[in-house]
């Protein structure tokens, strides 16, 4: 048994209330269970009820076994005086608030239905990476589709505050935020974090100064490290001889970056960051802005276009420096274009609709998620697996937001499909359980 559990049986007022009395045998009538508190304190505050013969507003405080109260210090803490009942699953012994008085308890043992009980027991303690896979075929598909919408708007929101933070950061400039938020996409999972580095050593600003493409490409790898070594083609000595002039210019050697912060081992050539940076140079190369573009595009074509711009000639068939020249082409793909634009376009859609207030970007970004074709990774696999393949980007976004913050952390409860699991026989709901 865990709090949470009780927290969700009390709040949906999934128990049976027959005679509900406190432990003194004063009968209870619940109001309303009150507001669950995320914070510190009791945890449901504002609720209303009829103890004895006396209406009370105020705090409610849930614990496993009564004598938590004690065990947490709740009767020496001002902040509990306002409780005005104890739920707990087993009374174990009477507690009292700081001033003494003895507090009304009431003990839910015995008042849920042995069902709800069994089907909670059976979610927290599955060995399946979705908790509810033996539960699932028996949803509604009404709740799964709204759980997966749920999470695709939670999970476009704390990806519009994480750019958010980003423009914070940069002054509330939304071209060099667009940028830097940009370039951490183009390093994928991998090389995140040393895109990131580079985009803040490198201001979008001195690159617009220079439109040419070997210019922008000097500029970039020669602060990514790359420029480092003698050793090259006649292209990375060309190059070389470019940034020593630019960064002596701008005084750019304090902020460079080391050829070590880049991952290489166990990545396709296709991934190399080298081929990377060139892909995100080109994006870069002959814009007089990157975010007022974006803004300016309205469909996933457009947009995946505008990521694909066409690489320099000597990266379309080399992905380092030096190595033999290949015979395919090392353009981004379109798959990858893809996830770029589910992962980062549309959070800067949203940030800037609600920093601006302009919900017709918010509704851009969900139209674009609709036109896209979903992703194909190792957790829709799952969903699929289960009969649910998703159909749009927008709903596999969804359910992989559901996996990792939900399934992950078998947080059912809080989840809708978990939640329609875990609920009473409702023609059984005022018996009380055996």
């Amino acid at each position: 048994m865990q709090e949470a559990f009780l927290h969700h049986v009390w709040s949906l007022q999934y128990f049976s209330k027959q005679g509900l009395t406190t432990s003194q045998d004063e009968p209870v009538e619940i109001f309303f269970p009150g507001t669950l508190n995320r914070d510190a304190g009791p945890d449901f505050s504002q609720a209303r009820m009829r103890i004895g013969v006396m209406q009370w507003i105020g705090n409610v405080e849930i614990h496993i076994r009564s004598s938590g109260w004690t065990e947490h210090r709740h009767d020496d803490d001002s902040a509990y005086d306002s409780v005005i009942l104890h739920v707990v699953w087993q009374d174990d012994r009477p507690v009292k608030r700081r001033d003494g008085t003895l507090l009304p308890t009431i003990e839910l043992r015995g008042r849920v239905q042995e069902l709800l009980v069994s089907s909670y027991r059976q979610l927290v303690t599955s060995s399946f990476s979705i908790p509810c896979q033996r539960q699932f075929p028996e949803i509604s598909e009404i709740t799964k589709t709204t759980a997966f919408a749920r999470s695709l708007t939670e999970r476009l929101e704390r990806r519009a505050g994480e750019v958010q933070a980003v423009l914070v950061s940069n002054g509330n400039n939304w071209e060099e935020t667009a940028y830097q938020v940009l370039a951490g996409a183009y390093g994928f999972k991998i090389n995140k974090e040393p895109f990131i580095q580079l985009a803040r050593a490198m201001p979008l600003r001195i690159l617009l100064r220079h439109q040419a493409h070997e210019q922008v490409e000097a500029l970039v790898f020669g602060q990514a490290g790359f420029l480092d070594g003698k050793r090259g083609d006649n292209y990375y000595q060309a190059l070389r001889k470019e940034y020593q002039l630019l960064s002596h210019k701008y005084q750019l050697e304090a902020a460079k970056l080391s050829r070590a912060q880049w991952l290489f081992l166990r990545l396709r050539p296709s991934n190399f960051p080298t081929l990377r940076l060139a892909q995100f140079c080109a994006v870069v190369s002959n814009r007089r802005s990157l975010f007022s573009r974006l803004l300016e595009l309205t469909s996933s074509k457009e947009i995946l276009d505008f990521l694909q711009a066409p690489v320099s000639s000597y990266w379309t068939n080399h992905y380092r420096f030096s190595s033999p020249p290949g015979r395919r082409s090392y353009e981004l793909g379109r798959e990858s274009a893809g996830v770029i634009l589910v992962n980062t376009v549309m959070p800067l859609l949203v940030a800037y609709a609600r920093y601006n207030d302009r919900e017709e970007y918010m509704n851009r970004a969900l139209l674009l998620l609709e036109e896209l074709q979903p992703e194909v990774n190792s957790i829709t696999r799952r969903w699929s697996d289960l009969g649910r393949p998703p159909q749009t980007a927008g709903e596999a976004q969804g359910q992989i937001e559901l996996f990792n913050t939900f399934c992950r952390e078998k947080r059912c409860l809080q989840c809708a499909i978990g939640a329609a699991i875990i609920r009473p026989l409702e023609d059984e709901l005022g018996a009380t359980a055996d």
